[in-house]
């Protein structure tokens, strides 16, 4: 059986995603009388549009531009929520679902390609309905509950009392390791305990991830690791859920930096630093009812909390004047660089081997990258029209999806010739030149394993942690790690010489 059509837009913020979304879904609006398709409508892929309000901070695209296109998934959580990808992806396939059963394209938009990569590729996401779970008792007879594996039953025994205790009564939030970093570190020890492997892969200061795997111990009586290694196992390759047709908004930085700059600008003038105050009493209230500490101990990776803006204007607001207020806008502009710069990345390291590596046997999931560098009068060229006709070589073997019953599905280009993606620009020739990566689960949790650094940690409960590879390397030739390197070998020196003295006078 074929597999669904749909249409995935990704790239970094300020590129025009949500524009080309709109001008695609506007021409299968316009063609769909002489199709069997009756339309388009837009789901949306960023993790901050889905809360209610606060349209400037999130960057949605205001309604007058949405055209009268139908948009999903969107401004419809409260902010003080949680709203996980697993969650997410769930809630997208029923829409696609109930999208493909009235002859509707899908068009995926939004710039958390991480949501859209486990959309496209399943068996990649350990289950996680960890959403107002009851507390259980360890160990209870229950036919309807999975039995506990015999090597984790083992480690739980052989927890020490204190761990075990943290184990009985996980936390329902996980504690901030700035404001109390004892917890944080408890936690990380405990999953230490229970799996080893898994928590080589987590700082002890990420207490998001590392609840998240105890809570999925709980839940499914395994080490997530096992579940991870059973994924590789059982899965050689990666292997799509829709036929995709994906487009990579790309923009040069020499073009993008001064587009994001001013972005800063206007969502200030557009009344952001409201926004931003309505956050920061959102974040009292909520620690109120939670009974926190108040104003210290908002965590900025969780929800909306994480949005850029709010983070970096939090302490102008506490101490208003023109210079925090500068500082502020700066830090800002250069969180939204780095954010841009760490899209890129995710699709280049990520995004495009998984694609790749589905499309090892038969190109079902065609990637192309649109040069957005300039959204003037070069749109239309470099974005829109390529877009489109793209979208038309795929056409037909969409609209035999639905009718596949009646008619005879033909080849997977229906008798036209896609266009090679690294043809379309000098940009896409380059940018989707990437070296090939294991995509394997298991291969990824063991590459990005984080060690301990010795020489740097001061207190045993505060390690200093650093990923392997790349990072471990860049940390050791750091000023700060060879002046300890330096002062550690001078006090073994000086111990090791110390004995051999005292031996000497006497």
């Amino acid at each position: 059986m074929s597999l669904r059509p749909i249409i995935a837009i990704c790239g970094t913020t300020g590129v025009g995603k949500s524009k080309l979304a709109i001008d695609l879904a506007q021409h299968i609006n316009r063609r769909c009388s002489n199709s069997y398709w009756r339309g388009a409508k837009i789901i949306n892929a960023d993790a901050m549009q889905v809360y209610k309000g606060l349209d400037i901070i999130t960057n949605k695209v205001p309604e007058a531009e949405q055209k009268g296109v139908p948009h999903h998934l969107m401004g419809f959580k409260e902010p003080g929520e949680q709203y996980v990808v697993g969650e997410w992806v769930n809630d997208t396939m029923k829409l696609i679902d109930e999208m493909h059963g009235n002859c509707e394209i899908p068009i995926v938009v939004g710039g958390t390609s991480y949501w859209v990569q486990h959309l496209l590729f399943p068996d990649r996401l350990i289950p996680n309905e960890v959403a107002n779970r009851p507390s259980s008792p360890l160990f209870r007879e229950d036919d309807d509950e999975p039995s506990w594996s015999v090597e984790l039953a083992e480690s739980i025994f052989a927890l020490p009392q204190e761990l075990l205790t943290i184990f009985q009564h996980l936390p329902e939030e996980p504690p901030s390791a700035k404001v109390d970093p004892d917890a944080a570190f408890q936690l990380h020890k405990l999953l230490g305990f229970l799996d080893p492997v898994v928590s080589q892969r987590w700082h002890w200061k990420d207490t998001r991830k590392v609840l998240r795997n105890l809570q999925i111990i709980q839940d499914t009586k395994r080490r997530p690791s096992d579940i991870i290694h059973e994924q590789s196992s059982t899965t050689s390759h990666v292997k799509p859920r829709y036929r995709t047709l994906s487009f990579w908004l790309f923009a040069e930085s020499s073009a993008l930096i001064p587009r994001l700059d001013v972005r800063v600008d206007d969502m200030l003038s557009q009344g952001l630093l409201d926004e931003v105050r309505w956050m920061k009493d959102l974040a009292t209230r909520k620690a109120i009812t939670d009974n926190k500490m108040l104003g210290i101990n908002t965590d900025y990776t969780l929800g909306i909390f994480q949005s850029i803006g709010y983070r970096e204007f939090c302490s102008y607001l506490d101490a208003p004047n023109e210079e925090t207020y500068q500082e502020a806008v700066e830090r800002m502009k250069i969180s939204t660089r780095q954010y841009a710069k760490r899209q890129v990345s995710w699709i280049r390291n990520k995004l495009i081997p998984a694609v790749e590596a589905a499309n090892a046997d038969d190109v079902v999931t065609p990637f192309y990258l649109l040069d957005a560098s300039s959204l003037g009068d070069l749109w239309d060229l470099n974005v829109h029209k390529p877009a489109a006709n793209i979208l038309e070589s795929v056409y037909k073997i969409c609209a035999s999806y639905i009718h596949q019953q009646f008619i005879q599905i033909t080849d997977f280009l229906d008798g036209k010739t896609l266009p090679d993606p690294r043809s379309l620009s000098q940009i896409a020739e380059e940018k989707l030149k990437v070296k090939k990566k294991d995509v394997d689960p298991l291969a990824v949790l063991q590459a990005r394993k984080r060690r301990i650094c010795a020489i740097c940690t001061v207190e045993d409960a505060r390690p200093i942690m650093i990923e392997e590879g790349p990072e471990w390397e860049i940390h050791q030739r750091t000023k700060s790690h060879r002046r300890l390197a330096s002062k550690r070998l001078r006090e073994e020196t000086q111990s090791e010489h110390k004995p051999r003295d005292v031996e000497t006078r006497l």
